[in-house]
């Protein structure tokens, strides 16, 4: 399916909402189990890139660095790094 002008701007929407899933996840705690970032993920309805981003890590603890490395290899690997931005 193509996508038109409205995925754009849809997509220009969500920029920065792996950053935000991120922040909050890590306010109060030093590491996260998958399912943590799944079920929040969720939670904020996460757009469906994005949801597939979240759903391809590896069940696992994580702290913030390896979730970041993680959730950015993904983003690389789709080639969506500059259409959702990177986390840190």
């Amino acid at each position: 399916r193509s996508r038109g002008l409205g995925d754009v701007y849809k997509r220009q929407e969500e920029f920065g909402d792996l950053q935000r899933l991120v922040d909050g996840l890590f306010y109060d705690r030093r590491a996260i189990d998958r399912l943590d970032l799944i079920v929040q993920a969720e939670i904020l309805d996460l757009a469906p890139d994005l949801m597939e981003i979240v759903n391809l890590l590896p069940p696992g603890y994580y702290d913030r660095q390896s979730l970041c490395d993680q959730l950015n290899s993904a983003l690389a690997a789709h080639g969506w790094g500059a259409v959702y931005g990177t986390v840190e």
